[in-house]
């Protein structure tokens, strides 16, 4: 059973800081470890003392919000209905659904793919199995909205209900920073009615696009984007779609990020970040089919992005070439430029980064070339080519050097393979060709 993204992220963290601690503990005189020792079980044992009074009913407040109980938002709305709450509302939108999605086309074994869960919750090999979250809507009262920045400026929101429970999704958790901001923020804005879709890291390119995007667009069929509170400052990409879709960014209430939300009435969108009925809506309205047979071939470089590069991208890149394919730097397109290429787009090829999300915008039955380090395994666009209707190929390479996390690191890849996934799309294409004649 694989775990939750939360839990097979906070499994890695503890493990890196015990790995850590332990290594530290050894450097230290005795007296030193046993004071260390003394000081932790004193911690252990005031934050078991805490937790009690707190669900017996201590205010989180008196305790510098450090431990608050936690509810998932279904439970909330109904434990607030038991309580006689009329304003707490539950809709589901999409049931869970356990996918059934293919094989990558080079890739006869599913043991063959990587089992390793990571941070995410589910394995390259469980993609094929995937289960796919509940989209929903759920209203609360009296809500707070709590969001902080962390020291790299990554943007980390948290809910609270009206009696203080953290209603934790699947990236909005209440973490040790949001009891920090609520112990030293006094004032807080007012907010009458408010929809919320955005979660943690929502000016990521990734993010945004197969996150926060497919809730915009959903949000925008049923005619509920009246309510809809967006941060203060949007990036480019953010703008640009927004105005994509027909919207104008002036129109949408805002908020600054690290400031504290008091919503009267919350209405909050859930969402699994792979579901196709959410992300191939954002592939209608952003590139409609045109009438235009796609036949271009493209390879995303990142050889100016300041990690996971393709280090031997030069040795490789007559392949590609002889191969048919054009090479293109996002950071040289702005994002309308980047959605008229994809939506041209026959075979897309790029080291793994967050370029390859623009395999949205392509059109259905293209295929998709993925190259990434195995040894810290990334299901993602694995999962977003399935939901996209798109056949997906994977390469593993090497991790080359060393980096502040597993997730940045640079990668070499084996020419041979690269060669040998490129003979395989074009057998793919000539056997699909001949199907359809």
């Amino acid at each position: 059973m694989s775990l939750s993204p939360r839990d097979a992220k906070r499994k890695r963290q503890n493990y890196m800081r015990e790995s850590w601690a332990n290594n530290q503990e050894q450097q230290m005189p005795v007296w030193r470890r046993w004071w260390a020792a003394a000081e932790e079980r004193l911690r252990r044992s005031a934050s078991r003392i805490i937790t009690i009074a707190v669900k017996a009913g201590l205010p989180p407040r008196y305790a510098g919000f450090r431990v608050v109980r936690r509810e998932s938002p279904r439970d909330n709305v109904e434990r607030m209905q038991r309580n006689g709450c009329k304003e707490s509302r539950w809709e589901l939108v999409h049931p869970g659904v356990v996918a059934n999605n293919p094989l990558p086309i080079n890739i006869s074994d599913r043991q063959s793919l990587p089992d390793d869960a990571g941070w995410w919750g589910y394995s390259m090999r469980g993609v094929v199995e995937r289960f796919s979250g509940e989209t929903f809507l759920a209203q609360f009262r009296d809500a707070r909205i709590i969001s902080c920045l962390d020291e790299r400026g990554e943007f980390y929101p948290a809910i609270l209900s009206n009696d203080n429970r953290a209603i934790d999704l699947r990236e909005i958790v209440f973490r040790k920073c949001h009891a920090e901001v609520l112990a030293k923020t006094r004032l807080a804005k007012s907010v009458p009615r408010a929809t919320w879709i955005c979660e943690r890291v929502y000016d990521n390119h990734s993010h945004w696009l197969t996150a926060h995007l497919p809730k915009l667009c959903l949000l925008q069929d049923r005619g509920a984007l009246g309510q809809v509170l967006l941060p203060e400052r949007l990036t480019k990409t953010m703008e640009t779609s927004l105005r994509l879709l027909g919207l104008d960014p002036a129109q949408f209430q805002t908020f600054k990020p690290g400031e504290i939300l008091n919503i009267q009435e919350l209405t909050i969108v859930g969402s699994d970040r792979f579901r196709s009925e959410l992300l191939r809506p954002v592939r209608e309205k952003l590139a409609p089919p045109r009438g235009q047979v796609a036949s271009k071939r493209v390879y995303i470089s990142r050889s100016k992005a300041p990690r996971r590069r393709l280090l031997n991208e030069d040795q490789i890149w007559p392949l590609f070439a002889k191969a048919g394919f054009e090479r293109y730097h996002m950071e040289d397109l702005d994002f309308a430029a980047q959605v008229q290429l994809m939506s041209k787009t026959q075979v897309l090829a790029a080291p793994h980064g967050a370029g390859l999300t623009n395999m949205i915008f392509c059109p259905p039955n293209s295929h998709v070339l993925e190259i990434a380090w195995l040894g810290f395994p990334n299901p993602n666009f694995y999962a977003l080519a399935c939901a996209m209707g798109l056949n997906y190929s994977l390469v593993g390479a090497d991790g080359n050097g060393k980096s502040s996390t597993l997730l940045e690191r640079d990668m070499i890849v084996d020419p041979e393979k690269v060669r040998s996934a490129l003979e395989g799309i074009e057998l793919f294409l000539a056997n699909s060709n001949a199907a359809a004649e």
